[in-house]
């Protein structure tokens, strides 16, 4: 579901259709106003009347909105994945598997999350992003951060919580070759004119891409590991550990893990 992000949302038609046919791929505008998205002729777009909320309210109605759908669409399908218009859910290519191939042949008895990877500017080295390329192309590091390691594929007609960060009364499953890309915190100058955009600010969202221009901070001042093992690491931490006052949801303490990411990424997307 999104609104007023057709850059973003024409980056994940591109990618998920790719992955697993534009005819599986279904969008909900949040708004009657909405441009229909680039390829848009290719997937399900459904325009929603807009209902202006406060943003924690409007999460909550929006997840009420997917969480019906999801059910509905589990009626057709074995899995579908839930995420929003910058995340993409890669599968390592170590494998030499597809995303389909790969979620096809796993294991999931309700939900499987993949390892959240954060990925932000690191401003001292990467330059503005260019709209015409890949971003891992262009970004090459990111904060491991467990807000990310979202349950987004899901096998049963189970709740999603807003913001897809959990599944309510079901534990967590962190794939060992699944990873959950944020791109939100991409590039420093489209998060300032997203700040500085009136219904956003209305909707108190500045809080929220406040949050994301840390991501962005955090990678230009500090240290960043380069040995996979971290990636071993942040799994098997958000693997045994849990929110202590969600226990549905990881969680990594107040650990700032920041990582180079390995460059067979750099093509997918």
């Amino acid at each position: 579901m999104a609104r007023n992000d057709s850059f973003f949302l024409g980056r994940w038609i591109a990618y998920y259709g790719a992955q697993l046919g534009f005819e599986n791929l279904y969008v909900l505008l949040d708004g009657t106003d909405q441009v229909l998205p680039e390829c848009s002729e290719k997937v399900h777009v459904t325009k929603i009347e807009r209902k202006a909320e406060e943003m924690t309210r409007a999460d909550r109605t929006r997840i009420a909105l997917i969480n019906a759908k999801a059910e509905e669409l589990l009626k057709s399908y074995d899995l579908i994945i839930g995420c929003d218009a910058d995340e993409f859910l890669l599968v390592d290519p170590k494998t030499g598997k597809s995303l389909a191939q790969y979620l096809s042949e796993a294991e999931i008895k309700v939900s499987l999350s993949g390892l959240g990877m954060d990925v932000g500017q690191k401003l001292d080295e990467e330059p503005e992003l260019d709209k015409s390329k890949n971003f891992l192309e262009q970004r090459h590091y990111a904060l491991l951060d467990s807000q990310y390691t979202k349950p987004v594929v899901k096998a049963k007609p189970e709740v999603w919580g807003a913001g897809f960060h959990r599944v309510k009364g079901c534990n967590y499953h962190i794939d060992k070759n699944l990873y959950l890309f944020h791109f939100g915190s991409v590039d420093k100058n489209m998060l300032l004119s997203k700040l500085s955009d009136k219904e956003k600010s209305a909707e108190g969202w500045g809080k929220h891409l406040n949050q994301r221009l840390r991501t962005i901070n955090l990678l230009t001042i500090n240290k960043i590991h380069t040995n996979e093992c971290f990636l071993w690491i942040a799994r098997t931490l958000q693997t045994i550990t849990r929110h202590p006052f969600m226990w549905t949801r990881p969680y990594m303490y107040y650990w700032k893990m920041l990582v180079r990411i390995p460059e067979r990424f750099n093509t997918i997307v």
